[in-house]
């Protein structure tokens, strides 16, 4: 594995790196004093939409996907460095260059899995940065942990689907420009193989019986740029047959595609978190003082600071590892190294932003500073996308079959 950036990750950092600190910090401010004038929390803020005509002049547009027909066609290697970047303000930066979830996660999905008519009605129009999407899958009434649990149930009936079931935190479902959702559902509840009796359906909003019933909070954070979560009502819904993604009974393998890039690209993304986090600290740290000296000067504070280091060093390490591995040997030669950024990499970021936050004293909660924040979403990736302990238990039981 070769440590250096090559010659375009070195181009798109740099030109990455002047968009943020020219256009994104400043606009952190204006966004929120924005928001406050919305008639509505789920609209668009107007500086959103100027920045993301900036990005896409600057060519700072979709470099989330590898397929160079639809996106910048960067390798896992070349973005993770890009994502990270973006992590140090992750409410506006993913959303202003087209690289925000679950967007990317449902692009991907059409990309690999839809047909040509589902990629020109609903994949360009979102390449595009026209409409938002959702993706449909956990749900209140089960343990969401495991995927085979889930009881929306999807049934043929002739030449359409009708989906009933209900689903919460469905990201960006608030947002009025989300268009489409994409639901995991059972078509085969009784099917013999566990995993195959999952399917997937593209279910347009406007879809009658389709019910957004609330916007579900995130530590009490709302989730403006992303679009919210919600919590949605399928009540006997009908699309046409041809809104299946793929095949019957693919709709387990299809999830796992969508979740190993979007498992690595949180992990990118909050190395920046935490990057912001160090930042933050030693601003804080040369500029305040306690008990007659400077906080820079507390031996408790160097090792805060010291250990944060450390950590993001072995991280990032980490992370570019798995990287280079998914660009290599795949997402299923990568499965142990994924597992383990996504175990290590949020419970390291917390603890981090807590150190930061306990710095900042008061300040560190309020919303002057952006580390509550960071640390609700950080502390939310030890759930989301499988939580951490579903993780372990894969990865262990994978280390002790070498020794049964």
């Amino acid at each position: 594995m070769d440590f250096a950036f090559d010659a375009r990750t070195e181009e798109l950092r740099a030109k990455l790196l002047a968009f943020m600190d020219e256009y994104v910090y400043p606009a952190e401010a204006v966004a929120h004093e924005q928001r406050e004038r919305l008639a509505s929390p789920w609209e668009t803020v107007p500086v959103v939409e100027e920045l993301k005509a900036e990005a896409r002049r600057q060519g700072l547009w979709n470099l989330f996907l590898p397929d160079s027909e639809y996106g910048a066609g960067l390798t896992n290697l070349q973005y993770a460095p890009l994502a990270e970047i973006m992590g140090r303000s992750p409410q506006l930066a993913p959303t202003v260059t087209n690289c925000a979830a679950p967007d990317t996660g449902n692009m991907e999905v059409l990309t690999q899995f839809g047909d040509e008519q589902q990629r020109k009605q609903w994949l360009e129009p979102l390449l595009a940065g026209e409409i938002r999407s959702a993706f449909a899958m956990t749900e209140p009434d089960v343990a969401s942990s495991d995927a085979t649990n889930i009881t929306t149930h999807i049934e043929r009936d002739g030449d359409e689907y009708v989906i009933t079931g209900r689903k919460w935190y469905i990201s960006g479902a608030m947002h009025p420009d989300c268009k489409i959702f994409i639901v995991m559902g059972k078509t085969d509840p009784d099917g013999e193989d566990i995993r195959r009796q999952q399917s997937m359906v593209l279910v347009p909003r406007d879809t009658p019986g389709v019910t957004i019933k609330r916007a579900m909070q995130v530590f009490g954070y709302e989730d403006h740029y992303h679009g919210g979560h919600a919590e949605v009502i399928f009540d006997r819904a009908r699309v046409p047959a041809s809104n299946l993604v793929g095949e019957e009974g693919g709709g387990f393998a299809i999830a796992q595609a969508r979740l190993g890039p979007g498992r690595i690209h949180h992990c990118m993304r909050l190395i920046g978190m935490a990057e912001r986090a160090i930042e933050l600290m030693c601003r804080r740290a040369v500029s305040r003082t306690a008990f007659g000296k400077s906080l820079a000067q507390q031996g408790v504070v160097h090792n805060w600071i010291a250990d944060a280091r450390v950590t993001v060093e072995q991280l990032r390490l980490l992370v570019l590892k798995t990287a280079w591995l998914m660009d290599t040997v795949g997402n299923r030669g990568a499965h142990t190294e994924i597992q383990s950024i996504k175990i290590a990499t949020p419970r390291a970021v917390v603890d981090i932003l807590d150190r930061a936050i306990q710095l900042h004293g008061a300040g560190g909660v309020s919303q002057d500073f952006p580390l509550a924040e960071l640390y609700a979403g950080a502390r939310t990736l030890m759930i989301a996308d499988g939580p951490d302990e579903v993780h372990q238990r894969s990865l262990a039981r994978r280390e002790l079959k070498r020794y049964v």
